[in-house]
């Protein structure tokens, strides 16, 4: 099935980056336990991983960026060593789980790429917080999904249908978080409103593959047109991983010049 690819990742060594990893933690949060992990020098970057991902999903960006960036890895709310879902999943709570790690990082500015469940936290996030994030990159991902508008997905990404999705076992602790994280999918539901979209003034740089089956075009195209500080990149021939494979060498030099604010 053409979604299939949509879900795959790549899973790197560790060793390639190990070296720079300057703090590894978890934290109590709200009673929530909330992991992270720490590289590089210069103005924080935060990377937030997709929905059934962690924080391993970013791990062959980390030599890219982290000679001019100290970047932050996050397992967000439900993922990787964070702790599991307790209620339905919600993208906002997730986001002010990640303001609260922020805030406990002592943190008052950040930039922030994030991949489709990570994109959904960055908008809400610049929402709650408008002046936190000075420049952010949002990768399959256009501020509103429902898991019930996709039941091939839904179908896919079940437990009866695990040994189909390596990357989870690979990424999470455990088969009981794996679990916990599939029965919460048929969940997963977030809406932005035109009036909020508006209010967002964050700088955004929107990035879609031109063949995403996940996130529709046109719902990120609606995102630009009402985000009044947003460019948009369409990438042609591509699905949803936009960041990865093939493309990958050229998001590299485009999301470093967005973010260090050249040629934009």
């Amino acid at each position: 099935m053409k979604w299939f690819f949509l879900l795959t990742i790549i899973i790197p060594t560790m060793n390639s980056y190990s070296q720079q990893l300057k703090r590894a933690d978890t934290i109590e949060l709200n009673g929530l336990q909330t992991y992270y992990e720490v590289y590089g020098k210069g103005n924080p970057l935060f990377l937030l991983h997709g929905f059934t991902q962690s924080s391993i999903s970013w791990s062959q960006f980390i030599p890219e960026y982290s000679n001019d960036y100290e970047i932050y890895l996050v397992d967000l709310m439900g993922h990787g060593k964070s702790s599991a879902f307790v209620e339905d999943v919600s993208v906002k709570s997730a986001a002010r789980n990640l303001l609260d790690l922020i805030g406990y990082l002592g943190l008052d500015s950040i930039n922030a790429i994030g991949y489709s469940y990570g994109g959904e936290i960055l908008f809400q996030l610049a929402l709650i917080n408008p002046d936190l994030i000075k420049s952010m990159i949002i990768i399959g991902s256009c501020g509103t999904w429902h898991a019930k508008d996709f039941p091939e997905f839904v179908e896919y990404l079940s437990y009866k249908n695990v040994d189909n999705l390596p990357w989870m076992r690979e990424q999470q602790i455990s088969d009981e978080r794996i679990k916990n994280i599939l029965n919460q999918f048929p969940n997963y539901a977030v809406q932005l409103s035109e009036a909020e979209l508006k209010s967002i003034k964050t700088r955004t740089l929107l990035v879609a593959g031109d063949h995403d089956y996940a996130t529709p075009l046109e719902c990120v195209i609606k995102a630009k047109t009402n985000m009044p500080n947003a460019f948009l990149w369409i990438v042609p021939n591509t699905e949803h991983r936009v960041h990865l494979d093939k493309n990958k060498d050229l998001f590299l030099k485009i999301s470093k010049d967005f973010l260090n604010n050249n040629h934009w």
